[in-house]
């Protein structure tokens, strides 16, 4: 493995767990930890952006363009995760399970025409 794969690895792991616990804390109401939740999320989230330009130095990649194809791509992920957890709250919060059900696979559909958008079709 390589050292800037390893180094992702790592410090994307610890960004998403930051921004789960961040979101669990801010929307849990039993946990009455509503500003720090919001605190260690967005705290999840710089860190999380800080992996991806350490990642693109240490491979000597360009940086991220920012045209069209880029802003819908970001557009159609945050749709896709947005509709995959209003599904898990659907089912999980609200006691609403077939509903949760197909919300959270119309996300996961979003979140899987992702891999063409950006890779493309050949």
């Amino acid at each position: 493995m390589k050292k800037s794969n390893f180094i992702t690895l790592v410090s994307g792991t610890i960004s998403g767990v930051l921004f789960a616990l961040g979101m669990c804390m801010a929307l849990l109401s039993e946990w009455n930890a509503f500003k720090p939740g919001i605190i260690f999320g967005c705290i999840g989230i710089v860190l999380g952006l800080i992996t991806i330009f350490i990642w693109r130095h240490m491979e000597n990649k360009a940086p991220i363009q920012l045209n069209g194809k880029t802003i819908l791509t970001v557009f159609v992920g945050i749709v896709g995760v947005l509709a995959l957890g209003i599904g898990m709250c659907f089912s999980m919060v609200w006691n609403q399970m077939i509903l949760g059900v197909v919300i959270g696979l119309v996300g996961l559909v979003v979140l899987l025409s992702l891999i063409p958008l950006v890779k493309g079709i050949k």
